[in-house]
């Protein structure tokens, strides 16, 4: 079986569709970027890296050493799936962060975002 393709697309390439879904509803690309850093660990310069480099979603996630554990707290529906019964390990970090930008765009609030 092949992988989904957005495993092999950039991160870069992304990234402005989440910044573009938050600011068309009021809210930051700093708020993007903290839930990013949240779900992953990265810090804002490796991030910034990360998307200056063109790193694919794969080994984004591959790379993340620090997940949030309460990620796990993140339930819900995402493009008709739901994202905690997804088995693939990548495909569910990757529901995750679009889950999160779902409820930033939403307008819920940052502390309920990021499970805290």
């Amino acid at each position: 079986m092949s992988k989904h393709r957005i495993y092999t697309t950039s991160v870069a390439s992304v990234y402005p569709h989440y910044v573009a879904k938050a600011e068309k509803k009021g809210r930051t690309k700093e708020e993007v970027d903290e839930i990013i850093r949240w779900l992953t660990g990265y810090t804002q310069d490796e991030l910034e890296a990360i998307i200056e480099n063109k790193t694919d979603f794969e080994t984004f996630f591959s790379e993340a050493q620090n997940m949030n554990p309460s990620r796990e707290l993140i339930k819900g529906v995402v493009c008709g799936v739901r994202v905690e019964e997804i088995e693939e390990t990548t495909m569910r970090e990757i529901r995750y962060l679009d889950k999160l930008i779902d409820e930033l765009a939403r307008g819920k609030k940052m502390e309920k975002i990021l499970r805290t």
